[in-house]
């Protein structure tokens, strides 16, 4: 498997979809904080979710999950399905991206590369172990976020 990009600029910069779930029922949200690299002698991808996020409920309830990276132009859809809930709209339907079963999980057609991955590990952010002022600027009255780690198994292009 082989991955070669910036990896600085690939979450924060082009961001990306994350998707949970299988072909009955998935859910998909942008993310922009997120890493790569290696943990227990595995590849892994590093995924960062708020606790209310619809697509939490789906990390939590499935055993994979894609990252996948778009081009330019799906920026502006990137930025609907990130500010938009899934309990609230047809993500699928108002996006105009074409889903893509997968064995482990849901991509997307139009996805330049996508990552999949299986959950290894699962932790709350607590913002006791953060700086005040990132605690405060950060999650002064919203949800925290759950970390999640998962070991790339597969890289679609």
């Amino acid at each position: 498997m082989e991955f070669n990009t910036d990896i600085f600029s690939q979450f924060d910069k082009k961001w990306a979809l994350l998707t949970a779930g299988d072909e009955k029922s998935f859910n998909t949200m942008t993310i922009s904080w997120g890493g790569l690299g290696t943990l227990w002698r595995k590849p892994v991808a590093t995924v960062y979710v708020r606790t209310s996020r619809y697509t939490h409920e789906f990390m939590d309830e499935n055993e994979y999950f894609t990252i996948s990276f778009y081009p330019e132009q799906y920026k502006e859809i990137l930025g609907v399905l990130g500010s938009k809930s899934g309990r609230d709209m047809d993500k699928m339907k108002d996006s105009g991206l074409t889903a893509k079963v997968l064995k482990d999980g849901v991509t997307f057609e139009e996805a330049e590369v996508t990552l999949v991955c299986r959950k290894l590990f699962r932790q709350k952010l607590e913002e006791s172990n953060m700086p005040a002022d990132i605690a405060k600027e950060m999650y002064e009255g919203q949800a925290s976020h759950d970390m999640y780690i998962g070991e790339v198994v597969e890289i679609i292009r």
